[in-house]
């Protein structure tokens, strides 16, 4: 590490505290949707949502702190970084991990995990949401989507009863 990189270390501590306090409300509003899911007795529960938006958080604000950099080392026509492309790596992989909740019971046909996976793709929405400063949306979106998940399971047990 020469010294620019070791000052630029020491100068940038707000922009690293401001990402983590970024990253912290991701976690918190995946725990939300974690613990309803969790008391719902899901198979993607608290830690997994927690995980799941704190690292997309992370990695959205990485993105954010490469561009900015790489723009100030390399010329404009060399340094080109589109971090569309990492939300679009993020929701591959969040993919992935949905499908693995979904499961298909052979014996009545029954498919179970859906909601589970969608709402491991929402707390991957609300970490990239977290990392780009848009906390309202995102906490307006946690708060809905509480009422989706505990609302429409009532709705849902109703009607099979």
């Amino acid at each position: 590490m020469n010294a620019t990189n070791q000052l630029d270390f020491f100068n940038n501590w707000a922009g690293q505290l401001t990402l983590l306090v970024q990253i912290v409300i991701a976690m918190l509003l995946g725990a939300v949707l974690g613990l309803e899911r969790e008391l719902a007795n899901k198979p993607a529960g608290f830690r997994t949502l927690v995980l799941i938006a704190g690292a997309c958080a992370l990695l959205v604000g990485l993105a954010r702190v490469m561009t900015a950099d790489f723009g100030n080392i390399f010329p404009p026509s060399l340094a080109r970084a589109d971090p569309v492309r990492v939300i679009q790596s993020i929701v591959t992989a969040v993919g992935f991990l949905g499908a693995g909740t979904i499961f298909r019971r052979k014996s009545d046909d029954m498919v179970e995990g859906l909601t589970t996976a969608a709402t491991v793709l929402l707390a991957a929405a609300i970490g990239i949401a977290c990392a780009l400063n848009q906390f309202i949306v995102a906490g307006g979106i946690t708060l809905i989507a509480l009422v989706v998940l505990r609302v429409m399971s009532r709705v849902e047990l109703r009607r099979r009863a």
